[in-house]
């Protein structure tokens, strides 16, 4: 830093250096010496020649000095990497760089005084305005973001900050504007949001992937579901086709039996009653005594082709269980069963099981009777028990035998060969809603269980024997 020429230590500095420069010129001067007052006012105006002399080259390295400095800071200016912008109050451009000027596309001469918004999209002119008039309005740094047209009419979006001056001596503000042209950084930030929505989207594709294959997972076991079903329902197709034609098989044997069995017993009692009433027609005109006894024989046959008929309705329909019930039905088909093969047969029930409806009597009915018919077809036993229990909300029935056992899953999984009892029984308390199981070990016998629904019925669990 220079002393400033006003500085009293300055002026005296000067006056010194040029008193000892004149000596140095009056050292080489051969000139006479003049009277003292002349020689004193030559002093002075030497001294103060010299004064100027030196005054002069001071001021010509000031110059020098000053012009590098300005020429140095104007190629910081002109060439600095953003576009400076010198704006008045009414938005004019005052000055710009060269920076700015090559942002716009544009010689700096027709940029001065036009408006800065006039080089603003349409989309951007209302931001510029706003932020030129915070600028002006308030203190400190103001920024935005604009978009800004070059010559050429091509957009880019640029970075805006600037701050309010005022001239000096009251003159009108003013602001310097710094622009810088943030396309890269606007590019890689909209790269930057591509490559998020590119993420989101990835991580919803995998989302959407994983959820395709979950469904395709439960799509290949509604499949194999869907298979195994058709399986079952074609196995079970085919079980009712094989049940139907055992039903029809079986319906045609016992039609045979029944046709063949009133063939030879009812029949022959009506042939033998036909051949009777002849004879009597005969011994009529005989002998009275002989009479009765042909009437006596005659009403024994008659008696027996009504007990006949009475043993075939018994084993279509039992009348018992419609005029009397259960249990009485279930009485007589047990007396009627241990007659047979030396067979002792122990039966209870609970009285209020008679108030099941009529079908649920007759399931009740035809399980006992099937089972009790192959005790006494196939297991040999010497014991046998019917019992019908209460438990909650149903009716159990138990019938055991002591007799053989044999393979039940075996017989039950049988299409053919004669087991339509055992799944006829089966088939009988499902459609109730019930369950049907055959316990069977050797030495220990066989038992047989049907539970059907029935509801809050029968109160008391006495048995009835």
């Amino acid at each position: 830093m220079k002393t400033p020429r006003n500085n009293p230590g300055h002026a005296a500095d000067l006056r010194l250096r040029a008193e000892s420069r004149w000596h140095e010129r009056q050292a080489g001067s051969d000139r006479p010496r003049a009277a003292a007052d002349t020689q004193r006012l030559l002093h002075e105006l030497e001294v103060h020649q010299i004064e100027l002399e030196m005054q002069n080259e001071e001021l010509q390295r000031s110059r020098v000095e000053i012009d590098a400095a300005l020429e140095k800071y104007t190629e910081l200016y002109d060439f600095a990497p953003v576009g400076y912008f010198s704006i008045d109050q009414q938005g004019l451009i005052q000055e710009v760089n060269l920076a700015g000027a090559a942002m716009l596309g544009m010689a700096r001469s027709r940029i001065i005084q036009r408006r800065l918004r006039g080089f603003a999209t349409p989309t951007s002119r209302p931001v510029v305005d706003a932020f030129l008039e915070s600028v002006f309005a308030r203190p400190g740094r103001q920024a935005c973001e604009a978009l800004l047209l070059t010559a050429t009419g091509t957009a880019f979006w640029a970075d805006l900050q600037a701050s309010s001056e005022a001239l000096p001596k009251g003159g009108r503000n003013w602001c310097r504007l710094a622009v810088s042209d943030i396309a890269a950084l606007k590019r890689g930030e909209m790269a930057q949001r591509r490559v998020e929505a590119l993420a989101a989207a990835n991580q919803e594709a995998d989302r959407e992937i994983a959820r395709r294959r979950a469904v395709e997972a439960s799509l290949r076991e509604s499949e194999q579901s869907h298979r195994e079903l058709l399986a079952e329902s074609q196995r079970l197709h085919a079980q009712l086709r094989s049940l139907t034609h055992e039903i029809l098989l079986t319906q045609e044997e016992e039609r045979k039996r029944i046709s063949r069995q009133l063939h030879d017993e009812i029949s022959q009692i009506l042939v033998g009653i036909n051949v009777q009433l002849d004879a009597l027609a005969v011994a009529a005109l005989i002998d009275p005594r002989v009479l009765r006894k042909r009437i006596a024989k005659t009403r024994r046959q008659v008696g027996k082709s009504i007990e006949v008929v009475h043993r075939f309705a018994r084993e279509l329909r039992p009348s018992l269980l419609d005029d009397l019930g259960l249990i009485p039905a279930l009485r007589s088909l047990v007396k009627e069963q241990a007659g047979q093969n030396g067979l002792r047969i122990h039966f209870t029930a609970f009285a209020e099981v008679e108030a099941a409806d009529s079908f649920h009597r007759t399931v009740l009915y035809r399980v006992a009777q099937e089972a009790l018919t192959n005790v006494v077809r196939h297991a040999h036993a010497r014991h046998a028990s019917v019992r019908i229990l209460k438990i909650p909300d149903a009716v159990r029935l138990e019938i055991c035998d002591d007799g053989k056992s044999f393979p039940v899953e075996r017989m039950l999984e049988a299409r053919l060969g004669g087991h339509l009892g055992l799944v006829g029984m089966r088939e009988r308390v499902e459609m109730l809603g019930g369950r049907f199981a055959v316990e069977s070990a050797p030495g220990k016998g066989t038992t047989v269980i049907a539970e059907i629904p029935f509801g809050s019925a029968g109160k008391s669990d006495r048995p009835e024997e």
